[in-house]
């Protein structure tokens, strides 16, 4: 059943572009929202997968190739040592494989000085002397490197951080923004309904009664605007799925990070009707200031 009103504000065109703007409103909160959560589910993925792992680096020695004995000797030391739960040196074609999203394909990695890597799994509850085996492994082979991930996994927490604060920052903007853009458009809606407002109070209607026809027209323009916004992220997020699935190995690693969790899918799902509410609560305050200043 429609709701009746006395107001023509379906015809003036003063708001026909609110739902658009609106729609473009909730289209880059949904993209921040997204991109927040995004962030944190890939660098959660990254933690889980390099928890407990360490990488050990045995550079090539300036002449000749690195010899087999000693990474036997390395690869023996480090199976030796408490906690170490797994030890795996990468072969040539998977440290080639690394390189590809820098180097490409027609590098062959092969021809290249590169350090000899293993992998190393911990136990995550053990304690290891990381500077003592450094020192055991540079004695087998001057240069070796452990290396933690701890550093650059910190520093990524730091970056994501910031994003995401960034990102609930501009979904904070984009909310004053939509109170802004209803405002100056209620102010309008007014300014051309004058009369009918003044004729309005003549025949003894009530500021809620005036009210209640601004904010309810605000509120389906809102919700209106909110769903064409949402149908627009959900084609972008959909978008950027198939582009990181089909856009090869790097690509594709980017890829289950799109899946973003409930909680996600629950905020961007319900900013169609927060953004109906926002306009609801907005044009029902602008109006009631300004018509309890009219004489």
């Amino acid at each position: 059943m429609a709701r009746r009103t006395t107001l023509p504000l379906d015809e003036d065109g003063s708001d026909r572009f609110l739902p658009w703007l609106i729609g473009l409103m909730v289209f880059l909160a949904a993209l921040a929202t997204g991109a927040g959560f995004a962030i944190d589910a890939a660098l959660m993925r990254w933690d889980d997968g390099l928890r407990g792992t360490l990488t050990v680096q045995l550079p090539q020695p300036a002449v000749g190739p690195l010899s087999a004995a000693s990474i036997d000797q390395a690869l023996a030391l480090l199976r030796g040592t408490g906690g170490v739960v797994s030890v795996k040196a990468l072969d040539a074609q998977a440290e080639a494989q690394l390189l590809q999203p820098w180097l490409g394909e027609s590098v062959d990695a092969a021809q290249l000085p590169l350090p000899i890597l293993i992998d190393v799994q911990r136990s995550e509850d053990a304690s290891l002397d990381l500077a003592g085996l450094t020192q055991r492994l540079a004695a087998i082979v001057p240069g070796a490197t452990v290396e933690t991930h701890g550093a650059w996994l910190e520093q990524l927490f730091r970056v994501a951080w910031l994003i995401e604060i960034g990102a609930a920052g501009i979904v904070g903007l984009i909310g004053l923004a939509a109170v802004l853009t209803v405002i100056f458009t209620t102010r309008t809606g007014l300014m051309i309904h004058a009369q009918v407002v003044d004729l309005l109070h003549l025949m003894g209607a009530a500021d809620n009664y005036i009210a209640r026809q601004f904010q309810w027209h605000a509120f389906r323009l809102g919700l209106r605007g909110g769903v064409i916004g949402l149908i627009l992220a959900l084609l972008a997020f959909g978008a950027l799925r198939v582009a990181a699935e089909q856009g090869g190995n790097s690509a594709a690693d980017l890829a289950p990070g799109l899946r973003l969790p409930i909680v996600a899918w629950v905020l961007v799902a319900v900013l169609p009707p927060v953004m109906g509410l926002v306009g609801l609560v907005t044009a029902r305050v602008t109006v009631l200031r300004i018509l309890a200043r009219m004489p």
